[in-house]
């Protein structure tokens, strides 16, 4: 989103711990949760990526990537603000520790601990995966972006969780979703910061 509106800023990494996944520690010098993605801009301190986004084009979009106000592509841009990590993402997680469940549990009771997961994935986890991204599919049958014809911050929202599921195996398939993904991959802004940050990893805290 930085790279999109041309505002200059610093990027720090911080790695998750390979045996818990959870953030690095000192992630909580700079929020008390200890999670990312967190935003400093002079004194204000922002965390949870959908405030972010909403603070930087309120702040710096000077009326960008934010439809206009009372229209439906406006109610479109606040749903998938929203939905992204209010919807999208529970199965993802789900899936990832339910996953670690399976691969990491004590030797003697792993056969128990695959039969678990792999009960709850085929019971829950996958049919919640293909309900939601096929959801997701759908909607973008209707337009190119979103919230319509122009990328906006709803855009920059779905990203992780669409990168996700298609990380984290097959949820079917899906060619509108692949397209938007290489709509977004296509955009300048996205390759500048893949040259400053990387490519998306699903458990790298920024």
């Amino acid at each position: 989103m930085l790279e999109e509106l041309g505002v200059p800023y610093e990027l720090k990494l911080y790695k998750r711990d390979p045996g818990t996944m959870l953030a690095d520690p000192e992630l909580k010098k700079v929020h008390p949760l200890g999670k990312s993605p967190v935003v400093t801009d002079g004194d204000d301190v922002l965390a949870e990526s959908g405030a972010i986004l909403e603070y930087l084009v309120e702040k710096y979009g000077e009326g960008r990537f934010v439809p206009k106000r009372e229209t439906p592509s406006y109610l479109r841009y606040r749903y998938w603000m929203h939905y992204a990590e209010g919807s999208a993402m529970s199965p993802l997680l789900m899936k990832l520790v339910f996953d670690q469940v399976r691969t990491k549990a004590p030797f003697l009771i792993r056969p128990i601990a695959k039969a678990i997961s792999a009960s709850v994935t085929k019971m829950f986890i996958g049919p919640q995966l293909k309900t939601h991204f096929g959801f997701v599919e759908a909607e973008l049958a209707k337009s190119a972006w979103f919230a319509g014809d122009e990328l906006t911050a709803a855009d920059v929202q779905m990203s992780y969780p669409i990168e996700a599921s298609f990380a984290r195996g097959s949820i079917g398939e899906r060619p509108n979703t692949a397209k938007w993904l290489e709509r977004v991959h296509a955009r300048p802004a996205y390759q500048r910061a893949l040259e400053k940050g990387g490519p998306v990893i699903p458990g790298q805290s920024t």
